[in-house]
Formats: structure tokens, sequence, C-alpha cells
């Protein structure tokens, strides 16, 4: 890979802290690593918790997202190769529709604009994050909606241990927001290479989800998919995260 910079991109109901194992792992290969908050994320696990419900996180739209890792990419010293977990990994999408980096992955990541699926998982893990009633309201997400969203396939030890670390408050207006013109892709447009993963098991962004969203990729530009057998959606937390990782360095490491 051309870059030897690496910027990580957390997804929702997270903080940068989900990369905690991905960040020494890949700078004791030679990479130095990035992995930016999200606006106002840049607090302790904690901090995001006792200040809910938050009138600022209510607010926060993927826009802002967006503009505030555009801000922090355009201040390194060279475009770095990127990878984005569930809604990070749209925003990697958005990124290198700006021309931001030298390729990306999206870990499972969430659809684009007219990106859909009606399947019952999808809908069942998704509603909270999305119910029109309470859009002015961040979402706190609860032990038994994570289970089923994020950790389905982990034994109740290991799905609890994640809740507890890493499970921080939402705003509505991220997910909402992506479904009009700021999550809106142009398929067609010439861009870097792009890999899309997806979980087989994983309910909130089931793997039909994103094989849909990988063959909206029309034109020449390079765009892979890979589906992880067995696997949920908190492939880059839970047990065997390292194969990902690796998958995701060896992928970089055959584009041009």
């Amino acid at each position: 890979m051309k870059s030897k910079t690496i910027v990580l991109i957390h997804g929702m109901f997270m903080t940068s802290l989900c990369w905690e194992k991905w960040i020494p792992y890949y700078e004791a290969k030679g990479y130095r690593v990035f992995a930016p908050a999200w606006p106002g994320r840049d607090k302790s696990v904690e901090e995001l918790r006792k200040a809910h419900p938050s009138s600022e996180l209510a607010k926060l739209k993927l826009n802002h997202i967006v503009d505030h890792m555009e801000a922090f990419i355009k201040s390194l010293d060279e475009k770095p190769a990127i990878i984005g977990h569930s809604m990070g990994g749209l925003v990697v999408q958005l990124l290198l529709q700006r021309d931001l980096a030298v390729a990306g992955i999206a870990i499972d990541p969430a659809p684009p604009a007219g990106v859909f699926t009606t399947e019952f998982s999808f809908l069942k893990a998704n509603f909270p994050a999305i119910n029109p009633f309470l859009l002015s309201q961040p979402v706190r997400m609860g032990f038994e909606h994570f289970q089923y969203a994020f950790v389905n396939t982990l034994p109740l030890d290991e799905q609890r241990a994640a809740y507890d670390r890493y499970v921080v408050p939402e705003s509505r207006g991220v997910p909402t927001s992506s479904l009009g013109a700021a999550g809106t892709i142009d398929f067609g447009r010439l861009r870097r290479p792009l890999l899309i993963t997806a979980g087989e098991k994983d309910h909130i962004i089931p793997a039909a989800l994103n094989r849909s969203n990988y063959r909206k990729y029309k034109g020449p530009a390079v765009t892979n998919f890979k589906e992880f057998a067995g696997r949920d959606h908190f492939l880059i937390g839970s047990r065997g995260w390292e194969e990902v990782a690796d998958y995701c360095l060896e992928w970089f490491g055959k584009i041009e």
C-alpha cells in the first residue's frame, strides 16, 4: 500500500475506544494509525453515559461527522487508507467520494440513501434509533437491544463485557439524515478502491443488505466484497477480530 497511514472510523453507539485492539496491532506492523472520535465523542464512555440525554448530541447529523473526518484527514501529511465500521463504513464511502483516501474499507456499513431491506432483523434492530416520534431525543441502547443488534453470536459474558466497555448514547439524527442527501452515493463515480464486508449472522446490517450496497456500484472503480462466515455485527471487537484486521491489510496490499 502506498500510504503508511490508516484512519479508523467508529460507528453508532460507540466511541473510538472500539478500535483499541486494532491500533497497536497495526502499529506493530509499521503503520501510523489514528482513530478520531466523532464530534463530541472525545470523552470517556462513563462521561457520555452520564450526560444522557444530551441536547448537543441530539443535534448531531451524518454530514457533521463526514465534514469532521474530512478536516482531520486533510490535517495529515499524506492521504490515508480508511476503515470504518457500521455507520463509519458509510462515512468511508462518502469520504472516498470526496477523494480523501488512497482506498477504503467499509466493515458491515450502514446503507447509503436508497439502499434498503425489509428483513425483520434489520427493522427490529434499527427502529429504536429511527423512531419518527422521538427524533429530537438521543437514544440509549439497552443491553438486550445490544445483544440482538450487535453481539448475537457471542456468549453472555462476552456480550455483557462489550456492552459495559463500549456502548454510549446516540443521536437519532445520524441514521435519519443518512436516508437523505447526506447519505447519497454516486455509484458510477470514478474513485479509489473500496472493499465492503459483511457478517453472515449480522442482525442490524444483514449480509444481504451489504451485498445490495456492493452491487449498486458500477463503472471502472475497484469495488470488492467479503462476507465473514458465522460473524455478527461486532466483528471488529469480538473474538476473531484479528482475522478481519488481517484481511483488511491483505486487501490494501493487493490494490494499486
